[in-house]
């Protein structure tokens, strides 16, 4: 079968691979569409260092179940599936408490072991979640992403008519600040560039702010009466974003941070301890599948028009160079099966 493969850093092709089989407590996956995500970029460019080589990469994935032990788990061949990514051991502390996203020996799809960026796959059936079969296959991947964005208004207790900041307009960002809409919040979207605003306010994000020509902390002032934002994501992994965030945070503010900065990142205490500002790590996701799906087939949150293009197998390694040549281009790339 055919497989997207990364020899190395910067030197990605299609390989044939062999098929392998399925083990027990899996179901055999047709791959039908999987999306090229940020970390499938970092993986590429040899800046993730969680990544060892050569790696299949890919964790947005969807498929159809094409065999399976009958009546496991209630799954059937036929179904339509997602997989969840983040494979957790189950045994230590944070997977003791449900915190499965936290486990001390996580290893997610595409980046720790190989992904889902092939044709056929064996999956754990347990990390997978059933998808309506009227659902288009190139719509299904985007609830992963969904999921994260869900994990950070989870994380920081996001409620109806509350400020929520967003430090970032890449498609995390921009799923983040939909769920905070579509929650009955009030998102404003930041960002440094004009493109990715303008789109957001065509996605219907009223407050937008361009960090290379406005003040973003004098304008979420006025946004907000001078409250602040009661909520902020750092969702860009940007040193001087972070640092921000503190002071874009009202008085007893929560911060979700779901960016990965490359550097440690300097921040002033005494302003967490004046304001009593709640920081929280915000990693992946866990359990929000199910909440992801049905933002999605019931309309509340809109995917389609996030997806910037629609690929082959074939056209995926030169479609990844691209995006990593020019990331402003492209919010998600789905690859069709």
């Amino acid at each position: 079968m055919k497989a997207v493969l990364l020899q190395e850093p910067n030197k990605i092709g299609i390989k044939d691979i062999p098929e392998g089989e399925r083990g027990k407590g899996e179901a055999l996956i047709k791959v039908k569409a999987a999306g090229i995500c940020g970390s499938d970029i970092g993986a590429f460019r040899g800046t993730n260092p969680l990544v060892k080589y050569p790696r299949i990469i890919g964790h947005e994935v969807a498929g159809e179940i094409i065999e399976i032990d009958q009546n496991d788990n209630g799954f059937k061949v036929g179904d339509h599936v997602i997989l969840d990514p983040y494979l957790y051991c189950g045994e230590c502390y944070p997977c003791s408490i449900g915190r499965t996203n936290c486990c001390e020996n996580l290893k997610v799809i595409g980046v720790h072991i190989d992904g889902g960026m092939r044709e056929y796959l064996a999956y754990p059936i347990d990390m997978l979640i059933k998808a309506p079969k009227d659902m288009p296959w190139e719509i299904i991947p985007m609830a992963e992403p969904l999921t994260i964005a869900l994990h950070a208004l989870h994380r920081t207790r996001f409620k109806a008519n509350e400020y929520m900041a967003i430090n970032g307009a890449g498609a995390i960002g921009i799923l983040v600040a939909l769920s905070a809409k579509a929650y009955g919040g009030t998102p404003i979207l930041i960002d440094i560039v004009d493109e990715r605003l303008e789109y957001a306010k065509k996605l219907g994000i009223e407050h937008t702010i361009n960090i290379g020509v406005e003040n973003s902390i004098e304008a979420i002032k006025d946004i907000t009466k001078g409250r602040m934002a009661e909520v902020v994501v750092e969702a860009s992994g940007a040193n001087g974003a972070i640092r921000d965030t503190l002071d874009m945070a009202s008085f007893a503010g929560r911060i979700a941070l779901t960016g990965w900065p490359k550097n440690d990142t300097l921040i002033p205490t005494d302003t967490i301890t004046r304001k009593e500002l709640d920081l929280l790590g915000s990693r992946v996701s866990v359990g929000e599948f199910d909440e992801a799906l049905k933002l999605i087939t019931t309309g509340m949150i809109d995917v389609k028009p996030i997806i910037s293009k629609i690929i082959t197998l074939d056209d995926a390694p030169g479609t990844l160079i691209e995006q990593s040549e020019n990331p402003d281009r492209y919010l998600k790339v789905i690859i069709l099966f």
